[in-house]
């Protein structure tokens, strides 16, 4: 047996927002008549001095709403099966390279989203399932497995002997149909679905909230929590609490989010940082008790490939700011400030459990710019600095997502040039509660939030650049946003890069973004994959194929040359229910020759949309 039975592969129970036909009547002729077929770019090459290069599948796709919707729901199908023992893939077209290293690339995400009690969760809800893809370099195959994290919520809610699930857990952006609500106190959920990392041997799976599970690399099982804060100890404190107000506030908060809540001190943030040059983990972490406070203390942590503690610093800063991802340079940490309030009415009904815990919490857009707070890395070395208290203003107003590049660059007069690439959206697209087209009141995913109407994509994830020209004292003499590429207007996100220049001048960005053929969903899901040459502002796609989506692509270096490697990347193949693991090479992005191998998940084990990815080379 290389599996458990399969028979709960199920599409998440979340209803149509419309009324729906059969699926079968996709197929009726008169329902094709009134759609024109569109045709698919599979490559599309922009080049600042010469014309598009584009070519086209022969495959038309009918796209209606009904369609769109049943695409929409198959990305988010539940996946209760684990494998027992690693599965070779078939590889379906194209071969694996021969000079492709061998390594294991993870992938993070949610597996479960609806019980056998009636209850349903949001994505960012649903727990964690880790799948793994090892590249035998030698016997060029690739070797499959996956399988839950045991959290304490996976193995309270599973009962492995009836292989059922009841979810007792709320999360944060979740509510119970079945089961106790009110007064129900569990509500941070560790689901450790978010991220991965393979760090001193160790892997680790993160979740935004809470301490990481630590997996073994062969078998995928789980190990038992990582202790990554707590017992950690430096000499370095980079801010004190003042005794004010919001001290006191915090002091009567933490009995009640500790004790009766069960949340932890400390809230680990998923996102973390790997300083390629000094070979470091970097890891930050924010209070429980700031999530309902006018202030947010942020505790930064750096570790060797031991584990050994190497450099920590802590940050109050104040303003309430909800942090997903976060920037490094050679010298600072830089945080965003996404900027969020209490919300009084909502705080009352999360906590009788009428709605999810993040009802609580709204977008704050009550400043027209973007404030950007510079941490000094090292305090000691950086002699004369500016007061890091003071943030940066960039001038125009925008939300973080995510980052995929940051460095600095000093001139011969000490005067330096930050420069952060990263996905941005609006304050007035953004919302808590309605991430993925989530609807906890009717259990619906609804894909029509997460695409806009004709004229209004600039709400939504774009590339920018963001440029901090400071003076040899470290004071801002100007702040500038701006598209990484003028060109480039499409939605895009997960931005990644060659991990190999992480904090240092880099030319390329890769990133997940949408061909636009589809009417329904014009934005969102992706289904391309974008290389943007920052340099000779070029662009150059690869689209994956009718019906079809992907996730986050990651770069695999193999050489000297920033884009010298491979990206992998998963296809999800929505309308036949199947998953694939797709190589290509970065060189050739923008022509028809880009993908090189496509490998075969097998149908019992396709699994739902995964998050974020990390490869770890053999050593």
């Amino acid at each position: 047996m290389l599996a458990k039975p399969t028979h709960h592969i199920v599409p998440t129970k979340f209803q149509s927002p419309i009324n729906l036909p059969p699926l079968v009547s996709l197929k009726v002729p008169s329902l094709q008549a009134k759609t024109t077929p569109k045709t698919i770019p599979n490559a599309i090459s922009i080049n600042p001095t010469s014309s598009n290069h584009v070519s086209t599948l022969d495959d038309t796709l009918i796209d209606d709403s009904v369609c769109a919707f049943w695409d929409y729901q198959f990305l988010f199908v539940s996946q209760r099966s684990e494998t027992t023992k690693p599965i070779t893939l078939h590889v379906v077209e194209g071969s694996i390279p021969h000079d492709f290293p061998s390594g294991t690339y993870y992938l993070a995400g949610p597996g479960l989203f609806s019980d056998d009690h009636g209850s349903t969760v949001h994505p960012l809800d649903g727990h964690g399932y880790l799948r793994a893809f090892t590249f035998d370099g030698v016997d060029r195959e690739v070797k499959f497995m996956a399988k839950y994290v045991k959290t304490q919520a996976q193995v309270e809610e599973h009962d492995p002997t009836t292989d059922t699930w009841q979810f007792t857990h709320r999360g944060p952006f979740s509510v119970l149909k079945g089961g106790h609500k009110v007064g129900n106190t569990k509500v941070m959920k560790n689901v450790a679905n978010t991220s991965v990392v393979r760090w001193g041997e160790r892997v680790l799976c993160l979740w935004e909230g809470g301490e990481p599970y630590e997996i073994q690399s062969g078998s995928l099982d789980t190990v038992g929590r990582f202790h990554l804060i707590d017992g950690c100890d430096s000499a370095v404190d980079g801010g004190k609490n003042s005794g004010d107000i919001w001290d006191v506030a915090a002091g009567l908060l933490k009995p009640i989010l500790y004790g009766v809540f069960k949340m932890p001190p400390k809230r680990l943030l998923s996102h973390y940082k790997v300083d390629a040059s000094m070979n470091r983990l970097i890891t930050t972490s924010c209070n429980a008790e700031d999530m309902l406070l006018p202030r947010s203390s942020f505790t930064f942590h750096e570790y060797d490939s031991n584990f050994e503690l190497m450099n920590k610093q802590e940050f109050n800063i104040p303003d309430h700011l909800m942090i997903h991802d976060w920037a490094f340079t050679d010298t600072h940490y830089i945080l965003f400030a996404n900027r969020i309030k209490l919300d009084v009415v909502g705080s009352m009904a999360a906590v009788c459990g009428i709605s999810p815990m993040i009802s609580a919490l709204s977008v704050n857009p009550s400043k027209p710019t973007s404030p950007i707070y510079l941490l000094p890395r090292f305090p000691d070395k950086s002699g004369k600095a500016r007061d890091w208290r003071v943030p940066v203003e960039a001038p125009s107003q925008f939300w973080l997502l995510h980052v995929g590049n940051a460095f600095e660059i000093k001139d011969v007069n000490g005067d330096s040039e930050i420069k952060i690439h990263a996905t941005t959206c609006s304050y007035q697209w953004f919302n808590f509660q309605n991430v993925f087209g989530y609807n906890w009141q009717s259990d619906k995913l609804d894909p029509s939030i997460m695409n806009v109407n004709e004229g209004e994509h600039e709400l939504l994830p774009r590339l920018v650049q963001v440029s901090i020209q400071l003076d040899a004292d470290g004071n801002c003499q100007k702040c500038g946003v701006e598209p990484l590429i003028n060109k480039w207007k499409r939605s895009t996100d997960f931005p990644v890069i060659n991990p190999a220049f992480s904090g240092n001048k880099n030319n390329y960005i890769y990133a997940a973004t949408s061909s636009g053929y589809r009417q329904t969903l014009p934005h969102f899901p992706f289904d391309t994959i974008v290389k943007l040459n920052v340099l000779n502002q070029s662009v150059h796609t690869w689209t994956v194929g009718r019906r079809r989506f992907i996730g986050e692509p990651i770069f695999i270096p193999k050489g000297d040359e920033e884009d010298d490697g491979y990206l992998l990347v998963v296809e999800y193949a929505v309308s036949i229910q199947r998953c694939y693991l797709v190589i290509l090479d970065p060189k050739k992005m923008g022509e028809d020759d880009a993908l090189i191998a496509r490998l075969e998940v097998p149908k019992h084990l396709n699994f739902p949309l995964g998050f974020h990815g990390f490869w770890a080379t053999n050593k």
